[in-house]
Order: structure tokens, then C-alpha cells, then sequence
């Protein structure tokens, strides 16, 4: 008997009194835009349109200073390293974006996002490791940026470093903690990310289930979707959607920005000096990088991109030994696992990818339910001799645990294919209705795990599902490919 794959209950949650609700779950942005901001600007940042184009861009970039007296730092590995920083900036936000969006509430002058982009020496794959915020970090002796006042070795958590030092303390803290020395700086706000989306044309998401997000308005049906701009700073901030929380919203904001490289690298915007412009202006516009990322930096950058596909990129997180982790005066913290996290950045160190390497395989349509765990009884409903046979075998084919001994039918001059299912397992029934375009899904209580299919006359073909992949390899990394809409 297969598990069954029945659809979740609806979590029991208590109301929260709005007095009392936390102002930094329901307003403060986090990880999505300044992500996707950032590390677009290295995807689209130079295109190989030209010395004079990308120069131009460049000097609408805010310059800052983040390795100014930096001593004892790790060796250089090979290849590039980018610390992108998101902060929670919302100066030229609009009061009425600020309601619809749900961005209000103060900054807390602290980053939001921090990750680690490494392009690799050959140009052929760029890696992005992402590190939660909330990490538990030791950052070294500082000089307060607000107050002046000289602060000794402390623990932390790793998005507060940004506030007590700025630029430069981030870097010094996140190279002691991962032993990867930082070539370049980014620093982005949210402030250009929706302009980005709609300059690009939007971007393609894939959800195999609903979305729903009371907080950020977040409400996406199963299937795809061409998000605009408002609705990806939807999706990409949305963390109420399971129980999954900030780790749930990061592999969200993966599979968004795999979809955004795959837009851009595939439509033509790295070849239109038009279009390139128009995109590249509006996002360099909320942003600082240090004085050695120019015109040569993104050129090279550009050029390595333009021959980029969803496989070229690949995304990890640092893995977690605790997820809450109590440190006295500080509160709950994410504390790393120390031997995985440590191969991790030994592996950027020595320019080895992150993610396994995987066979080709035909391309298909991602459904919620593994085909291997739906059992599929088949049944010819026409007078055509062995119908029932050949769906059978292409059902099999993708799949789907079939019983390999297709039955006649009581109905005999079926004209669209029927799906009969127990309701129990409705989402194994919806990930084989996938597979059967066109068929009719009719619900038989009491019926059991196997699902019955009945072919019928207009039945064409089967097409080929896979289900929603779970990261894996050594460091749970996924290439875009799996993550992007196929």
C-alpha cells in the first residue's frame, strides 16, 4: 500500500491581539529582494554590450570602502567571490507601495539578506550560498560606527554585525566565519526590485500547490504563474506559507531567482543595448559596491554570464546544527553545523561545485506527488483493441507504479479519459491528472489508494511528470535547472 498523499490539514493557530504582534514578523522585509536585486546586477551587469555602455552604467554607482584596514585575512582561492548584503533601506518607498506591499515599520539599519556568490575561475558557474541571518556569529573587536566606542570580540547574530560596524565589520565577520576571502562587495535595498521584475517582463514561477501569505498578501493557485513586480516581492518575502518559515521562504527565493537568470539569459536582454540599459540602470541604482568592482569587473562578469543556462548556477544554504540556538542576551540564533559547514566553504575555497552532477534527462512537468508512490490501475473505456495496454506503459514509463494488467472498462465509449480517486488522496490524483492532459478527475469515496484510469477515446499521449526534487548531494545543493519552470 502506498503512503497515502492526502492534502494537509489547515494548521491550528492562535490569533495574535494586534496590540501585541511582532512588528518584525509582520513588517519587516527579508532575504527575496535584495537577493534578487543583487545578484542580478551580476547576471545583467555587463552582457558584453560594450566598454562604453557598461561605463556609463557604472558611475551611478554608490562607492564605498568595505576592506579599508583589513588585516589578517584569508589566503585568495580561485575564482571570484561576491559578498552580496541586502539592508532594510525603504527610503523611496511610497507611502501607498508601503501599504499594499505591507513594507512599513523602521529600519533597523541591519542586513537582511547576506550571501556568498562565488564565479568560478573557469566562467562557468556561479555558486550562491546563502546565510541566514539570524546566524550565531562572533565578530571581532570594532569600533562602534553609531557611537564611537570600542567593542571586544562578542558573539552576535550575524545580520547585527551591518548595524554595529557597517560594511567593513561584515566582511571581517563573515570571512572569520567561513574562511573565504571576500573580493568584492554589494550592498542592495528593495527599492528597484519590482521596477526590475516589470522591466524584464515579468519572471515564470512553478508551484505545485497553492500559496497563501495573509501577511504579504501572498495568494498563488497551483501551476504557473508570470509574476509582475508587485507579485514577486510577494513571493519572495512570504514566510507564513508552512511551517517551513525563513527556510521554506529561501528555497522559494531560489527557485525565483533560477527563473529570473533563466529570463535573462534567454530573452535577450544581454544582447539588446536597449533593453540591457533600461534593466541594468534601474537596478545599479540602489546600489554600493567597493571601489575595485568596475567597469573591467563587470565586463568579465557579463561575458561569463552571457553563455549561462539553469544548470550553470547552483544554490546551498549553510547547513544548520540548531536551528534556535539560545544565547544569553541575544536570543534565539541560527547555529551552523561545524564540520558540514566548514567542507562547504572549503569546497568555494578550492572552486569544486557544490551541487552533484546529474544525467540528462527529457524535460517534464513537476508535480506534488512522487509517480513512483501512485498506484495506477488502467482500464480501456473504447472498442479500440489495446488502448488500455498503451497507456499503461506510458504511464509506467514516467513513473507511475502501474499494475501492468490493463482491464476493459464498463464503459465502453468513453470519449475524454477518466480519473476516479478516493478524496483521501487527492494530490496523488491531481499529480496524475497532470500526466493525462485533458482527463476528467471525479471523486469516488471509499475507493482506496489505487487510482483508476479509464482511457478514452481522445486520449493522445502521456506526458512526462517528475516530482518536486528534494535538494541533495553534501550540501543540499540544487542547480537552477531544478528549481526553474521547465
Amino acid at each position: 500500500m502506498p503512503t497515502p498523499h492526502r492534502s494537509p490539514r489547515p494548521p491550528q493557530s492562535r490569533a495574535v491581539p494586534p496590540q501585541r504582534r511582532s512588528r518584525k514578523q509582520d513588517e519587516r522585509p527579508r532575504w527575496g529582494m535584495r537577493m534578487v536585486t543583487g545578484l542580478s546586477v551580476l547576471v545583467l551587469g555587463a552582457g558584453g554590450i560594450g566598454h562604453a555602455v557598461v561605463t556609463n552604467l557604472e558611475t551611478g554607482i554608490d562607492r564605498i570602502d568595505p576592506f579599508k584596514d583589513m588585516k589578517n585575512r584569508p589566503r585568495a582561492g580561485n575564482g571570484m567571490n561576491l559578498l552580496l548584503v541586502g539592508t532594510d533601506g525603504r527610503d523611496r518607498i511610497t507611502p501607498g507601495e508601503k501599504q499594499k506591499y505591507r513594507l512599513g515599520g523602521a529600519p533597523c539599519n541591519c542586513t537582511d539578506t547576506v550571501m556568498l556568490v562565488h564565479l568560478s575561475a573557469d566562467k562557468e558557474r556561479a555558486s550562491i550560498v546563502s546565510l541566514p541571518r539570524d546566524s550565531y556569529a562572533e565578530v571581532p573587536e570594532h569600533t562602534d560606527r553609531n557611537t564611537g566606542k570600542q567593542h571586544s570580540a562578542h558573539p552576535l547574530k550575524l545580520n547585527a554585525a551591518y548595524a554595529e560596524g557597517g560594511p567593513n565589520l561584515t566582511v571581517r565577520t563573515v570571512e572569520h566565519m567561513t574562511g573565504v576571502k571576500v573580493d568584492h562587495y554589494l550592498e542592495v535595498d528593495f527599492t528597484s526590485f519590482m521596477k526590475t521584475v516589470d522591466t524584464l517582463g515579468g519572471v515564470k514561477i512553478c508551484t505545485t500547490r497553492r500559496m497563501k501569505d495573509s501577511y504579504t498578501g501572498l495568494d498563488l493557485a497551483a501551476g504557473t504563474h508570470e509574476l509582475d513586480g508587485g507579485q514577486a516581492l510577494q513571493y519572495v518575502r512570504s514566510r507564513h506559507i508552512d511551517g517551513a518559515a525563513d527556510l521554506g521562504r529561501m528555497q522559494r527565493q531560489q527557485k525565483f531567482l533560477a527563473s529570473l537568470i533563466k529570463q535573462a539569459t534567454s530573452s535577450g536582454v544581454l544582447l539588446n543595448p536597449v533593453k540591457f540599459r533600461d534593466v541594468a540602470s534601474t537596478m545599479l541604482s540602489s546600489v554600493r559596491a567597493d571601489k575595485g568592482f568596475g567597469t573591467e569587473q563587470m565586463l568579465e562578469l557579463g561575458q561569463a554570464m552571457r553563455g549561462f543556462s539553469p544548470t550553470s548556477s547552483e544554490f546551498a544554504s549553510v547547513p544548520v546544527g540548531n536551528a534556535s540556538y539560545p544565547v544569553k542576551g541575544i536570543g534565539s540564533t541560527v547555529k551552523w553545523d561545524a564540520a558540514k559547514s566548514k567542507k562547504l566553504f572549503q569546497a568555494l575555497r578550492e572552486d569544486k561545485p557544490l551541487a552533484p552532477a546529474r544525467p540528462k534527462r527529457p524535460k517534464a512537468a513537476k508535480v506534488d506527488v512522487d509517480p513512483r508512490q501512485i498506484r495506477v490501475q488502467v482500464y480501456n473505456g473504447t472498442p479500440k483493441d489495446g488502448l488500455g495496454k498503451t497507456v499503461d506503459d506510458a504511464l509506467r514509463a514516467t513513473g507511475f507504479d502501474t499494475t501492468r494488467a490493463p482491464l476493459n472498462g464498463e464503459l465502453h465509449g468513453l470519449k475524454h479519459t477518466l480519473i476516479t480517486y478516493d478524496p483521501r488522496w487527492d494530490r496523488s490524483a491531481k499529480s496524475l491528472a497532470v500526466a493525462l492532459p485533458g482527463a476528467e478527475l471525479r471523486a469516488v469515496p471509499g475507493q482506496g489508494a489505487t487510482m483508476r484510469v479509464t482511457a478514452g477515446a481522445e486520449f493522445e499521449t502521456v506526458q512526462r511528470v517528475r516530482a518536486e526534487e528534494a535538494s541533495n548531494g553534501e550540501f543540499d545543493a540544487v542547480t537552477g535547472d531544478q528549481v526553474a519552470c521547465p
